[in-house]
């Protein structure tokens, strides 16, 4: 069997982020080095390079990586359910599930940083996070546009639209980092079943 160069490619860049995330959660973003990387892989720091020119690149595309499994979690949750309100409720607790699931890997990633490590890091935090509004934001709206071209939902115009699904993430996020500060998710679906019949009980027809 012949593996093509860009089968190989793909191979080590997999190798690489899946180290690189194993050397995050048990030691911190922060005192992770390239050199630690290479190493854990078995190759030079500069073969690295060929892939990733820092470890801010690595730890991209290691979120991005984490980003996609949980929309793809949350897709097809969503789409195994049949109305507007199940679809919105799957949304939610699939979050929710996935974040408690992943939580030792993103509990971990702050460790030992100083204060100039930490503020580059929470630069960082926000890129991330406006990239999972955007993409959360995005399925959330093809949820709720089904809703109201099927009649469950009334119409709204997009700057409602937009401003409905500004609200329904910010809630969610404010229930995860309850959540996350009790270190106690039993109650995401009752919070989240409550969350979902206010919303839809004030867009049903």
């Amino acid at each position: 069997m012949i593996v093509s160069n860009a089968g190989k490619e793909d191979v080590m860049q997999e190798q690489i982020l899946q180290a690189a995330k194993r050397l995050f959660q048990a030691h911190g973003l922060y005192k992770v080095t390239m050199d630690d990387v290479a190493k854990a892989i078995g190759k030079g720091r500069s073969s690295l390079y060929y892939y990733y020119k820092s470890k801010d690149e690595i730890f991209n595309a290691v979120m991005d990586i984490e980003i996609t499994e949980m929309l793809a979690a949350m897709t097809l949750a969503i789409n195994q359910v049949s109305t507007v309100e199940k679809k919105i409720n799957a949304f939610c607790v699939t979050k929710l599930r996935v974040l408690r699931e992943k939580r030792a890997f993103y509990n971990t990633l702050d460790a030992g940083m100083d204060a100039d490590a930490m503020s580059h890091y929470n630069k960082i935090k926000i890129v991330h996070h406006n990239v999972i509004m955007k993409r959360e934001g995005a399925l959330l709206s093809r949820v709720l546009t089904d809703g109201i071209d099927q009649g469950e939902l009334c119409p709204i115009n997009e700057k409602d639209k937009d401003m409905l699904i500004f609200v329904l993430l910010s809630s969610l996020h404010g229930l995860k980092r309850e959540m996350v500060m009790e270190n106690n998710f039993d109650g995401i679906e009752p919070a989240v079943n409550t969350l979902t019949h206010v919303v839809i009980h004030g867009l049903k027809k």
